[in-house]
């Protein structure tokens, strides 16, 4: 009886102990909060005579998620970059008249007056049922020419409408519409059209700066996804971006494993304008040829998991001018290299060689991986203003990229990217062909803290 009465105790004292302690996990399932702290170094080092330029930024985010259920799942964080004024980036190169490139675009390059942004870049509602997703609001979106493209303080970020649709694990759609973006490098939502043009605008066809920033009419952009994979070997993705009253651009990427160690990839880009192009005055209009196309071609050698090597060729085609949104992600083709596009370019050859490969540092928890590409890009002339929106002639491009792990300070994620250019070939001995594009060394230390 002793025992009995003993025991009743012992479960009346800790039930409810056991049940807040429920209560509390289930609290936190509930809630998450999470974040990054960022500190960006960036410095370009230009050729001879012509400007350098420096910038340091300190922010990142903070982000909470409250999941009421299995299903539900709503979302906010608030994005930050603050200048600690290592350089007055508003004074041009004396020579140009120019002012940096990518230093810039840790900031706000439309007002670097501004010394703090402050954003609220995802704010959204994300509902899932077995195998269909739906999300609202303000999100990052990740695809080969919409993306995050968080190699600034703060990314890409979009609001409007997605869905995906999962029905087996060989198969995924996905589409969503959307209204607004807050382009990198700027601290606001911008409707469609208005954000086109944020970034540097170069020369319409007449070789005149071009005009379409401001000036592009453009309600809403739509993406349309699938992703298949046919057999154990060979799988392909589509994607298709309507810019309304601009653009459609349709990609195709099949991609065939000839072996366990073999990758080989092909991708195709077929653009059309829509309606005006932007607007239907000529010196005005944002897409002003009828179509371009893309064509490339990726092999890749895998000798391990950490280890591989691959090349990759694209060809721009004559008969018009590679044109997507900057403002929108990087172009992830197979000729794509950090701190350089191939956007804005027609009859235009780039080949590449990427090598990945991961290093321990003592501990196989510790590692070093560095990826080093090394590239050419044929332009068109720079004199040429149809064929080469941006003026940037031939150039040599070698880029190393280190990624840090380490054991003891597992949130800590730092990464160290040093670039160089070199201009090659014929072209007019002018500064405005040499700043900010060839003939460089730039370098960007960032230091990312994950909570």
């Amino acid at each position: 009886m002793i025992r009995y009465f003993s025991a009743l105790i012992i479960l009346a004292f800790f039930s409810p102990t056991a049940l807040i302690s429920q209560e509390l996990e289930e609290d936190k399932k509930r809630s998450i909060l999470s974040g990054q702290l960022r500190s960006y170094y960036m410095n370009t080092f230009n050729k001879g005579s012509l400007k350098d330029f420096k910038a340091l930024a300190i922010g990142g985010k903070l982000k909470y998620q409250f999941i009421p259920n299995e299903n539900l799942n709503f979302g906010i964080a608030v994005y930050n970059s603050t200048n600690l004024g290592l350089q007055n980036l508003t004074i041009p190169d004396m020579q140009t008249g120019k002012l940096s490139r990518y230093e810039e675009g840790l900031f706000d390059r439309l007002n670097l007056e501004n010394k703090a942004i402050f954003l609220i870049g995802e704010l959204y509602a994300n509902y899932k049922i077995q195998q269909h997703e739906f999300s609202l609001g303000r999100m990052k979106i990740k695809s080969p020419f919409v993306n995050p493209e968080d190699g600034r303080m703060i990314p890409s970020l979009f609001q409007g409408f997605r869905y995906q649709y999962t029905p087996t694990k060989t198969i995924h759609f996905q589409a969503g519409i959307f209204n607004a973006v807050a382009p990198r490098s700027t601290g606001e939502f911008y409707g469609i059209g208005e954000s086109i043009g944020t970034y540097a605008t170069g020369r319409d066809w007449s070789g005149n700066p071009a005009q379409y920033a401001n000036n592009t009419d453009s309600d809403f952009l739509f993406i349309a996804n699938a992703d298949i994979k046919i057999t154990e070997s060979l799988s392909f993705e589509t994607w298709n971006y309507f810019i309304e009253n601009v653009s459609n651009s349709f990609y195709l990427k099949p991609k065939l494993d000839i072996n366990e160690n073999v990758d080989l990839e092909m991708e195709w880009l077929h653009q059309n304008r829509i309606g005006d192009g932007g607007n239907s005055i000529d010196s005005l209009r944002y897409f002003q040829a009828n179509s371009s196309d893309i064509l490339g071609l990726k092999v890749k050698y895998n000798w391990s998991d950490n280890t591989s090597l691959s090349l990759g060729y694209d060809r721009i085609l004559p008969h018009g001018q590679f044109i997507f949104p900057r403002e929108w992600g990087r172009e992830f083709l197979f000729s794509f290299q950090k701190r350089e596009r191939s956007e804005g370019s027609a009859d235009n050859h780039a080949l590449i060689i990427y090598y990945d490969d991961t290093f321990t540092l003592g501990d196989p928890q510790s590692k070093i991986k560095s990826v080093l590409s090394i590239g050419h890009q044929w332009k068109p002339s720079v004199l040429d203003p149809e064929l080469n929106k941006y003026a940037v002639p031939d150039y040599t491009h070698i880029n190393l990229d280190l990624f840090f792990s380490f054991k003891k300070l597992k949130n800590l994620k730092p990464e160290l990217l040093f670039v160089t250019k070199f201009a090659n070939g014929d072209f007019p001995d002018n500064p405005n062909f040499y700043l900010n594009k060839t003939d460089l060394f730039h370098v960007d230390l960032i230091l990312n803290y994950n909570f």
